[in-house]
């Protein structure tokens, strides 16, 4: 089952463990039971103080559970756990082995003082790239907390479940048998969800917080990038964000950043993230900006948070970039999750044999229909205007797959659905103004970005796209405010250009500081 490469790789890791760790294998006899076999007998060949039996009798097969004798664990696999979920069985391997999580101190005592049964379970596929991060969230909690259990799902192997449930986009989770969320959580964000008192903790501890002199909103490449550079000053840096990592977390394959060939947006995050903890910069997560004053007497600029919670500093970068535009039709919203969808990497398999449509003739569109024609039966891509506007290369791979439709000239009016999913969609030919009606089962939104700047309106100067107005200093039209990556005037929108771009804007608030009458403050101040 598994290659001598990785076999060497995974017998290194598995030196680490401190403790058993009992595998226990519910088996069917189809393809996949026989694969989760020859897996599991591989694993158990490669440490000794892991076992195996193959009496299970769970109602999934086949699945497996991970745990450790004396160690009230409830981890389940069902699924063959390869792919991007590879490294989530080999994280619960090592933390069912006693191996230390790589998580805050404080992260760790709110699991363990979750109290109640805690059922989880994570619906996957394997070629989604955002649902290992959720996995391994819920496979530590599992780990840390007797009373919470985690339960992996592949739905391409219990397609049934998946119908009945409704699962249309992954990872989605239930918690004991209610849907919880859909999409990538981090484990912070999870514990928000089921721990009620940790908003009014967080607003309490933020705004116990003193004077920042670089106050960054938004953690994506911009937002670290300028973190990195105005912490290198040695003043007083923080960093709030409602999802650090931003839309890089979101993006699968990496190719054009500069001097790294190929890499992966959750890798490049985690990259991010890693660099700037280097620094004595403060970090928090999870709380998304609502309102910009400005400066006051005494020169400090406010940053109102939706929890509540307030923070103050001298200058200000704003870095809180895009999101997926969307096509603001009846039906996207309602059918969100439920057909409608925003990630083929992660959703197609789902819709596996069936009829989905991709909206937009962009790169993005395009790429997303000819991954998409490999997996369903018929991809009908829908553009606004009267032509495609991807590559060449990209169209004419498009135009050589016989189950691919084009329509141009088509403005998408409605999604449809019957017992809570997608089953139509509705566009008018721009044309002749006919209405037409397509019977689908999945909808794929590929048409652009939106800048995160509502929360501006009537602080600084915005474009008519709601991009924030920069000059070539990255300074806004509020003094001691600056602004960097997407959510800017800036043109190419890009991770490379939105990294220089933010290390520009933090250069320029320190100049600002120096040049204000406000002092300027040390690092490890309070």
């Amino acid at each position: 089952m598994l290659d001598a490469t990785l076999r060497q790789q995974l017998q290194t890791y598995l030196e680490r463990l401190t403790r058993p760790v009992e595998l226990v294998a519910s088996l069917g006899e189809g393809d996949a039971s026989i694969e989760m076999r020859d897996l599991l007998r591989d694993i158990a060949t490669l440490s000794p103080l892991i076992s195996l039996s193959e009496i299970g009798d769970d109602e999934r097969k086949p699945s497996f559970s991970v745990g450790s004798p004396g160690h009230d664990i409830k981890i389940r696999f069902a699924g063959v756990p390869m792919g991007h979920e590879f490294t989530s069985l080999v994280l619960a391997l090592l933390q069912a082995g006693g191996y230390p999580p790589k998580v805050d101190a404080a992260v760790i005592e709110q699991i363990k003082s979750l109290r109640g049964e805690l059922k989880f379970e994570i619906f996957i596929s394997l070629s989604c790239h955002n649902c290992p991060d959720v996995v391994q969230a819920l496979n530590l909690m599992a780990v840390l907390n007797p009373n919470v259990t985690s339960t992996m799902i592949d739905g391409a192997v219990f397609q049934k479940e998946v119908e009945t449930r409704q699962v249309l986009a992954v990872p989605m989770v239930f918690l004991n048998g209610k849907e919880l969320g859909q999409g990538r959580m981090s484990i912070e964000e999870i514990l928000a969800k089921v721990d009620t008192n940790a908003d009014a903790r967080q607003a309490e501890q933020i705004n116990a917080k003193g004077t920042f002199d670089v106050l960054i909103v938004g953690g994506g490449p911009a937002g670290a990038a300028a973190a990195v550079y105005a912490a290198r000053k040695g003043v007083k840096t923080g960093v709030v964000a409602e999802r650090f990592g931003g839309q890089v977390l979101d993006t699968l394959g990496i190719e054009n950043f500069i001097s790294v060939k190929q890499t992966e947006g959750p890798k490049m995050a985690a990259a991010l993230e890693e660099h700037v903890k280097a620094y004595e910069v403060d970090i928090m997560n999870l709380q998304r900006a609502e309102q910009l004053v400005p400066a006051d007497a005494d020169g400090l600029i406010t940053v109102k948070l939706a929890s509540g919670a307030a923070l103050r500093s001298r200058s200000v970068v704003v870095a809180t970039g895009a999101r997926w535009r969307e096509m603001n039709v009846p039906g996207e919203r309602e059918y969100r999750g439920r057909g409608v969808a925003y990630c083929p990497h992660c959703d197609g398999p789902l819709f596996k044999g069936k009829r989905v449509a991709v909206i937009g003739g962009g790169n993005s569109g395009v790429e997303a229909a000819i991954d998409l024609a490999g997996i369903v039966a018929h991809v009908t891509l829908i553009e606004f205007d009267g032509k495609l506007r991807a590559d060449e290369v990209l169209q004419r791979k498009l135009r050589s797959l016989p189950n691919v439709r084009v329509i141009l000239s088509a403005q998408t009016t409605e999604v449809h659905g019957e017992s809570g999913k997608v089953n139509a969609l509705s566009y008018k030919d721009r044309s002749s103004g006919d209405q037409h009606r397509i019977e689908l089962e999945g909808v794929f939104v590929q048409i652009g970005l939106l800048p995160n700047t509502d929360w501006l309106r009537g602080s600084v100067a915005l474009s008519g796209r709601g991009e924030i107005e920069v000059d070539a200093r990255g300074a806004t039209s509020l003094p001691g405010v600056f602004a960097a990556g997407d959510a800017t005037t800036t043109p190419y929108k890009q991770i490379v250009i939105a990294m220089g771009e933010g290390s520009k804007a933090a250069l320029s608030a320190f100049d600002h500081l120096i040049r204000s009458s406000a002092p300027v403050s040390q690092a490890n101040a309070a």
